[in-house]
């Protein structure tokens, strides 16, 4: 897709929400050589190992509750489309038809009390 302004297409994402598997340090480290900004829960046992390390353990990970919370949301909407059999196998084999039975779905979730 072309950017607005020109130029090449963006290679990073503005911000990245993951569960406590995607905790590790490699994990951050990388993201953080990347300029990522994210959202990652950090396990009982890795804080209970940085807290007996004290001073060098290092500062605790910054963790937004917010955002979070959002991307908890976002996970269980798609969980309920894909209640929807023709968006679990997406047997579909033009794009456009798979989107259409996605907003269709979608519809349906959202007209349901």
């Amino acid at each position: 897709m072309k950017r607005p302004s020109g130029g090449h297409p963006r290679t990073r994402p503005d911000h990245l929400g993951g569960d406590k598997a995607y905790s590790s340090r490699r994990n951050r480290r990388y993201l953080r050589r990347r300029q990522i900004k994210h959202t990652i829960p950090e396990p009982k046992d890795q804080r209970a190992n940085r807290r007996r390390r004290g001073s060098r353990g290092g500062r605790p990970a910054g963790f937004d509750t917010e955002m979070y919370r959002r991307r908890n949301e976002v996970e269980r909407t798609i969980t309920r489309l894909k209640h929807s059999r023709a968006v679990a196998t997406g047997y579909d084999k033009r794009a456009y038809v798979f989107h259409g039975t996605v907003t269709v779905a979608s519809i349906r979730l959202w007209l349901r009390p």
